[in-house]
C-alpha cells in the first residue's frame, strides 16, 4: 500500500517538474506576485519609522521575497499547481469578490507613491477637549436635510468630480472633494455684524457662498453630510474649521494618491497633508477655507475643542 501511494507520488511529482532554468524564472516571477500583496498588508499594519528613503520597507519586502523564494523552491515539483491556484483566487476576486487584479495594482501604486509622497507630515491626536461653542445653534445651523443644499452638492459633484475608474470604494470622499473644491474656490470672507456673533445656516450660505470661517464650516458640513460623508467642526483660537474623516492610515494612502496624482495635482503639487488623528486612530482631513486642497494647510493648529457630525 505504501509503495502504491509512494509510486503516485512520484509519478505526479514528475508530472509536474518543470525542467531548468525555467523552474527558477516561473519561482521568481510566482514570488514577486505573492510578495506584493503580502507586503501591501504588511506595510499597511506595521508603524513606519521613517528612515531614510523608506529603508524599513525595502528591508520587510526583501525578507518578504526570501521566504516566499525559500518555501516556492522548496515546492517547486507542483510549482505550477501553484501558479494556477494564485491565479484561480485573482480571477474568482474580479468576478464575486473585491480583492482582483485591479486592487492589487492600486493599492501597489498608492502604496509606493505615499513612499515618495510622505501623506503623514503631522500626528496630532486630540483629546481632552473643551465644549464646542455656540454648539446648539452650530447644529441647527448644519442642515443636511435641507433640500437646498444637497440640490448645491449634487451640482458641485457633477461639475468637479473627475474620472476616477478603480477607485469606487472611495466615490463618497471624491465627492465630497468636488463639494469642497465648488465651496474653497467660490468663497468669499464677510465678517459678522460689530460686536454680534452671526451664524448663518447652511441654507443661506449656499445662496451666497459668503460669510466667516464659522458660516463656511457649518456650510460645508453640511453639504457633505447631504452626501453621506462624516465632517467634523474644529475650534481653535478665534478660528472654526471642518475636517471630513479618511478612515485609517491604510485609506489614507489612496486618498493621498488620489489628492496629489489625480484630482489636485497643481494645487498640492510638492505640498504635505495636514489632518488630525483622533483617539480611535481615525484620520481627519483638514478642509479649511484657506486651504487651495482637501488637506492643505492648517491655518490655526492650537485645538480647542471639536463637534462630530456622526
Amino acid at each position: 500500500m505504501k509503495q502504491k501511494i509512494s509510486s503516485f507520488y512520484t509519478k505526479i511529482s514528475d508530472k509536474f517538474t518543470i525542467n531548468k532554468p525555467w523552474d527558477i524564472i516561473i519561482i521568481f516571477v510566482l514570488n514577486v506576485l505573492i510578495a506584493i500583496p503580502i507586503f501591501i498588508i504588511t506595510h499597511q499594519n506595521l508603524i513606519q519609522y521613517n528612515w531614510y528613503i523608506n529603508l524599513d520597507r525595502i528591508l520587510i519586502f526583501i525578507v518578504i521575497l526570501i521566504i516566499i523564494q525559500l518555501v516556492l523552491y522548496a515546492m517547486r515539483r507542483i510549482i505550477l499547481i501553484s501558479i494556477i491556484l494564485y491565479l484561480i483566487a485573482l480571477i474568482y476576486g474580479t468576478f464575486f469578490g473585491k480583492y482582483d487584479f485591479q486592487t492589487v495594482f492600486k493599492e501597489y501604486q498608492s502604496m509606493l507613491y505615499a513612499m515618495s509622497e510622505n501623506p503623514y507630515p503631522q500626528d496630532i491626536i486630540i483629546d481632552k477637549l473643551l465644549p464646542f461653542p455656540n454648539k446648539l445653534k452650530t447644529l441647527n445651523a448644519i442642515e443636511y436635510g435641507n433640500p437646498k443644499v444637497r440640490d448645491f452638492a449634487i451640482k458641485a459633484i457633477k461639475k468637479n468630480t473627475t474620472e476616477t475608474k478603480g477607485y469606487e470604494e472611495f466615490l463618497t470622499l471624491i465627492q465630497c472633494f468636488a463639494v469642497f473644491k465648488e465651496i474653497n474656490t467660490n468663497w468669499t470672507y464677510v465678517n459678522d455684524p460689530k460686536g454680534e456673533e452671526y451664524i448663518a445656516p447652511a441654507s443661506e450660505s449656499v445662496i451666497y457662498l459668503s460669510g466667516d470661517c464659522d458660516d463656511h464650516s457649518i456650510l460645508m458640513a453640511a453639504a457633505i453630510k447631504s452626501i453621506g460623508g462624516t465632517p467634523r467642526l474644529i475650534h481653535t483660537n478665534g478660528h472654526i474649521y471642518p475636517e471630513i474623516l479618511i478612515g485609517k492610515r491604510a485609506e489614507m494612502e489612496t486618498i493621498n494618491y488620489l489628492i496629489k496624482k489625480v484630482l489636485f495635482p497643481q494645487e498640492s503639487h510638492k505640498k504635505p497633508l495636514h489632518y488630525h488623528i483622533d483617539e480611535r486612530g481615525n484620520v481627519w482631513l483638514n478642509l479649511d477655507y484657506t486651504a487651495k486642497y482637501p488637506g492643505g494647510p492648517f491655518m490655526k493648529e492650537e485645538i480647542l475643542s471639536a463637534l462630530t457630525l456622526d
